[in-house]
């Protein structure tokens, strides 16, 4: 569903509330899972929370436990949920076959181990190492989305597929990112050891490889099953192993 613009806060959340209320009148059956997991809830805080809790809780007590922790996290830092909310409509815009906000909230995989992240960042930030991990450890047995909570990932991120997905400690992810499938970001084997920079905009296709102290520069594109090791302009795409580049705006060459 396109959006002339990004909606936030208050909106967002009636949004979400006005299109769950809509599938449960039209799917009484499905409405039924649709309110409790939407509409039993007072804000969009509570309904991540619990969401988190759900897909990484394999027991009622470890459920309580994840969603305890989310909720503090959230709460703590409101921008979590400010990302969390640009993340979900970056889903709607960019995927044809999405036609709503509900659909990625309650079943993209990719979306809420990017929220269980962000709730391991904090954690993370705030020297809860063990607990942090645990929320990676969780988030890649469950959902094969094993994101490092010491990465830094921008907002409107979207982890197309979300299978396979590993990110590593120093990666920095910028905003508006679509990652794919089966996709290695991380530190490579020189020394001193450096992870990748992937800037702005940047399209990651599935079973890509980015390794080491590289700049993926704005609105570039890494082609399916590439392995890159140097740096890729702002722009060019790069295909191939070792990695090529192709499409640049300008004359460029890998080093």
């Amino acid at each position: 569903m396109a959006r002339a613009a990004i909606m936030v806060g208050d909106d967002l959340w009636q949004s979400i509330r006005d299109e769950a209320l809509r599938t449960a009148v039209a799917d009484p059956v499905f409405g039924k899972a649709v309110a409790g997991a939407i509409l039993a809830h007072d804000d969009f805080t509570a309904v991540l929370a619990d969401l988190i809790g759900r897909r990484l809780g394999g027991s009622v007590s470890e459920r309580e436990r994840f969603t305890e922790f989310s909720l503090k996290a959230l709460r703590a830092q409101p921008d979590l949920i400010a990302a969390a909310g640009r993340d979900l409509q970056a889903i709607t815009r960019r995927d044809p076959a999405i036609a709503g906000l509900l659909p990625p909230l309650l079943h993209f995989k990719g979306y809420v181990a990017l929220q269980a992240w962000r709730v391991s960042h904090w954690l993370w930030r705030h020297d809860h190492h063990d607990v942090a991990l645990l929320f990676q450890n969780e988030a890649s047995n469950v959902l094969q989305v094993s994101i490092h909570p010491a990465a830094n990932v921008g907002s409107a991120v979207y982890l197309d597929h979300a299978t396979g997905i590993v990110i590593g400690a120093a990666a920095v992810i910028g905003d508006e990112v679509t990652i794919l499938q089966n996709v290695s970001i991380g530190r490579g084997s020189e020394l001193p050891t450096r992870s990748p920079r992937i800037g702005r905009g940047v399209f990651i296709g599935a079973g890509a490889t980015i390794l080491g102290d590289v700049s993926i520069g704005e609105f570039a594109r890494i082609g399916a099953d590439a392995v890159v090791t140097s740096d890729v302009p702002g722009g060019c795409t790069a295909v191939g192993n070792p990695a090529r580049l192709t499409n640049c705006p300008e004359p460029a060459s890998v080093a």
